[in-house]
């Protein structure tokens, strides 16, 4: 997703560590709301982390592990259920959790979910966005899917007035390591090599700098993470074939604005993002929605 618009406020998540009182210091407040979780053991890992444990604590919050051998109804009681799991068994076990427990909040259900795991159509919910004039804009970059045969990629980015260097995703987001990969493509011949299905996007030159937004109800959370460098016309040149990357933008790829040129390190404008949210949640049906952005830089 690409922001343009005027930029507004200053940093609100870098990295940097919390200061003041020490969360040792402060009282447990009495437990108000239980959440059961269902995640994969990579991410309890590095979600549930020492010190977010603590400080949902003292909020009065505590996480508790469901267990996936035993029937969800026996488990709990829940306020909320937390899960990130694949497969057809564990939707057909949260849909039939919530016909019998209407009261506990699932974030979010597998029907709303699923839209969200075809990067395709989690694009085209943005593209109908519409926002008023003055507010900025917000647009997704030029798309190309290939569903079959690779061999027909140069024909179909020419076709579709596609420019390298393109950014390269599997069309498919199914919680695997393969469906996080990204290539930059540099000529799209060798593009045929990749394995289909695929979906192209015109890279677009953003500093370096994604800024990954965290909805959930009417709270908005904004961190930066680090991204693809720009390219220059002169570096474009010299450059062919595709570049596998490693997962740039996941949380241990925060970054400190302090180590930023300020002209990228400045978070979008925070009534653009209100009326992002409200749209987003209108047209998924989700409680909880994390959407990666880029500002585009037109000056490389």
């Amino acid at each position: 997703m690409k922001l343009q618009g005027p930029i507004s406020h200053p940093c609100v998540d870098d990295g940097k560590k919390e200061e003041g009182i020490q969360s040792s210091e402060i009282s447990p407040a009495p437990v108000r709301i239980v959440v059961g979780y269902a995640l994969t053991s990579k991410k309890t890992k590095s979600f549930l982390q020492p010190k977010l444990i603590r400080l949902a604590r003292n909020k009065g919050i505590e996480f508790v592990a469901i267990d996936l051998k035993r029937p969800l109804s026996e488990q709990g009681p829940f306020n909320i259920i937390l899960h990130k799991l694949a497969g057809k068994e564990w939707s057909e076990v949260i849909e039939d959790y919530q016909r019998t427990h209407s009261e506990v909040t699932v974030l979010d259900p597998p029907n709303a979910i699923q839209q969200l795991r075809n990067r395709q159509s989690m694009l085209e919910v943005v593209a109908d966005l519409k926002f008023p004039d003055n507010y900025g804009k917000v647009c997704i970059p030029k798309q190309l899917v290939i569903s079959k045969d690779p061999t027909s990629v140069p024909d179909e980015v020419t076709k579709a007035g596609l420019r390298v260097p393109l950014v390269v995703k599997p069309l498919v987001v199914d919680g695997s390591a393969k469906s996080h990969e990204l290539f930059l493509a540099y000529d799209q011949f060798s593009l045929s090599g990749l394995e289909a299905p695929i979906i192209l996007q015109e890279f677009i030159n953003h500093g370096g700098v994604l800024f990954k937004v965290f909805i959930i109800g009417e709270s908005i959370k904004v961190v930066r993470r680090r991204s693809l460098p720009d390219l220059t016309k002169n570096e474009l040149s010299k450059m062919s074939g595709v570049f596998h990357f490693p997962r740039v933008s996941c949380a241990a790829a925060s970054v400190d604005c302090d180590d930023l040129d300020p002209s990228v390190s400045e978070l979008p404008p925070h009534h653009l993002l209100e009326v992002l949210a409200r749209e987003l949640h209108h047209r998924l049906v989700q409680k909880f929605v994390g959407t990666p952005t880029i500002q585009s830089r037109c000056d490389s």
